[in-house]
């Protein structure tokens, strides 16, 4: 989005009122759990919202949408559902919610169907109280639109995200069938090494963009703190990674996307990120960005309908020959080819964990991409049934999020 000065002056009015709700929501019950009292319910928080908007300390509330301010309710609630699921173990564990700061590097509002919002006939985005944006649209929008979310990020960049109705049946078209299988080791020299041989070379986006961020980051120091021009600077530092933040995801994006298309399932290692991030090797790990790349596709995967396996990290991937299956011990970094002493196969250290990963994993490949057994094959998309509630569920939830 290319809003003009006026409505980026909107936009942060918007922003701001969003943050102020929902930390006035937030205290209020904190404030209450503080005193023992009860939890303070969605729909009482909407009445001390709308009585608010009428004193003269948060009448300036009524100057934005009054759908913005529901909406950041609704976030609260998300967030504090969330908290609890993983202290309860039903999704990964995450922080209570937290108050917000104007200083976050990412601001942002969302407008439902009811704002009254809508994209003009000349391609622009009409929002209520803020006026006709200039987008630049990165793809044709597939069905009706329901929601809207507004989104500035640290470089002062504005994008628009849009949810939209989804046909699960189409995405199964969009990719049909294939009877190849993959097993993928993860690496830092190659980013990936597939168990048919393929070596895909680690961009290296951060290692590469270095010196134009050093310089950078040199010109944010010299600059005086609380000034026009540190805060000019800043912007430049925060535009200059994301850019290689921008350039890493697209990469992702298009590796995962190729995986998905060309395999019918799919089998990784799951990798102790965490702990490799505390090494020596920590820039180069954050700069491949493992983590975003299987989670991209594990959900391709469930979207298409691939079969996506994960196998233990202590799976002795780099020490047992994929030929014999005679486990040989570890070796240090600096072998990229063994021999095995029991066959005398010449295996390939990156591309033999690849084929173990998938042989883990149940799937029946070889170093050169045959098929040396007969081995499990996911079930046609004919033959396989959900539960009726979970079905409508996942119906219920179907969206993508178009940036």
């Amino acid at each position: 989005m290319y809003p003009t000065a006026g409505q980026r002056s909107s936009l942060a009015r918007a922003f701001g009122c969003a943050r102020v709700v929902f930390n006035d929501a937030l205290r209020v019950r904190e404030d209450a759990r503080t005193a023992g009292l009860p939890f303070v319910a969605s729909g009482e928080l909407s009445k001390r919202l709308t009585a608010a908007k009428k004193t003269a300390e948060r009448a300036w509330l009524g100057e934005v949408s009054s759908v913005v301010l529901q909406q950041s309710l609704r976030d609260l609630d998300t967030a504090g559902r969330n908290f609890f699921d993983g202290l309860k173990g039903k999704r990964p564990r995450m922080g209570a919610p937290r108050l917000k700061s104007r200083k976050d590097n990412r601001q942002s509002i969302r407008l439902t169907a009811n704002a009254g919002w809508k994209i003009t006939t000349g391609g622009k985005l009409r929002l209520p109280k803020v006026g006709d944006v200039a987008v630049k649209w990165s793809r044709v929008l597939p069905s009706a639109l329901s929601t809207v979310t507004v989104v500035k990020d640290a470089g002062g960049r504005y994008f628009a995200s849009f949810v939209v109705e989804s046909d699960p049946a189409a995405d199964l078209a969009r990719m049909p069938d294939t009877g190849e299988q993959v097993g993928i080791d993860l690496g830092l020299t190659h980013f990936a090494i597939l168990s048919d041989g393929t070596k895909i070379d680690s961009p290296k986006f951060l290692r590469r963009a270095e010196k134009k961020l050093k310089r950078a980051q040199q010109s944010l120091s010299r600059k005086a703190k609380g000034s026009v021009n540190r805060d000019k600077a800043r912007i430049k530092v925060a535009r200059a990674h994301g850019q290689v933040a921008d350039a890493r995801r697209e990469f992702h994006h298009q590796l995962s996307t190729k995986i998905i298309r060309e395999n019918q399932a799919v089998a990784v290692e799951d990798l102790a990120v965490k702990a490799l991030a505390r090494t020596r090797m920590a820039k180069s790990v954050h700069d491949a960005g493992w983590s975003a790349f299987v989670t991209m596709l594990e959900y391709k995967a469930a979207r298409y309908g691939r079969t996506f396996l994960r196998i233990g990290r202590f799976e002795p991937t780099s020490q047992v020959c994929s030929q014999c299956g005679v486990k040989d011990g570890p070796k240090p970094l600096n072998v990229r080819q063994w021999t095995c002493g029991a066959c005398g196969a010449v295996l390939d250290r990156d591309i033999n964990a690849a084929v173990n990963v998938a042989k883990a994993a149940g799937l029946a490949v070889s170093a050169c991409g045959a098929r040396v057994r007969p081995g499990p094959v996911p079930a046609q998309r004919d033959e396989t049934g959900t539960h009726p509630q979970a079905r409508q569920t996942t119906a219920d939830q179907t969206g993508i999020s178009v940036l």
